[in-house]
Parts: C-alpha cells; sequence; structure tokens
C-alpha cells in the first residue's frame, strides 16, 4: 500500500492521506479548491473545480494513474444553484472518461469551500 501527500495542513490535522493506492485502485480523498501549494482559495466555484481536478490529476500522476483511469467520483457542492455553474468544468474534464458518479448537495468544512470532488481511478 502507498500513502500520497499534497502536504495540505488538513492531511495533517485530520489524520489522513490525499490518496492510497492498493493493488490496482487509487482512492483519493476528497479535494476543495485550494491551491494546496500556497492555501489560497478562489471564490469563483468554476476556479474551485478547475483547482480540485489539477490537485486531482497530479495525484493521480504521482500514484501512477491518469485521469482516464477513474472509475468513480463523488461530487459535493454546497449549494444546488452552483451545479449549472459547474457543470461546464465537470464535463470538460471527465466527459470522455464518463465514470459512475454521484452528487451530493451538504455543508463543507468552511465556509469558502464551494465543492469536494473525491474520486477513485483503477488500472486495467
Amino acid at each position: 500500500m502507498k500513502r500520497i501527500s499534497t502536504g495540505s495542513p488538513f492531511e495533517a490535522a485530520l489524520g489522513y492521506s490525499r490518496a492510497v493506492v492498493k493493488g490496482d485502485f487509487c482512492f483519493v480523498s476528497g479535494v476543495t479548491g485550494y491551491d494546496y501549494a500556497t492555501m489560497q482559495i478562489p471564490e469563483d466555484a468554476v476556479e474551485q473545480a478547475r483547482n480540485c481536478f489539477a490537485t486531482i490529476a497530479g495525484v493521480l500522476e504521482q500514484a501512477g494513474f491518469a485521469m482516464g483511469d477513474i472509475v468513480r467520483v463523488q461530487y459535493t457542492l454546497t449549494d444546488a444553484a452552483l451545479v449549472d455553474v459547474v457543470a461546464p468544468v465537470l464535463g470538460a474534464v471527465l466527459g470522455e472518461v464518463r465514470p459512475a458518479a454521484t452528487m451530493v448537495i451538504a455543508g463543507l468544512i468552511k465556509p469558502e469551500m464551494k465543492i469536494e470532488i473525491e474520486v477513485t481511478a483503477m488500472r486495467g
């Protein structure tokens, strides 16, 4: 088993890994819209979604996977009105991949967070 970190303070404080690789699977924890290098988060939900996918792509690459290996995704949005706002980004990134998906409307742990994306990838 391999654990991957982005160095986010949330990982250390809450006791989790950004991703865990086990066999042919990579389980990526929920990713919010922060740029984890600067710990800055844009106000715009579209930019947050783009940051989520940039982090996910980097983590998958570090783990030896690609975005095309994603088989499952869960989106959590803080407001149903954001679905139409972020949909073009979701479609642009995963439209060809077409993983199984779930979308949930719920609160996130910080008020500035508008979207969280969790994925599972599988090789083969």
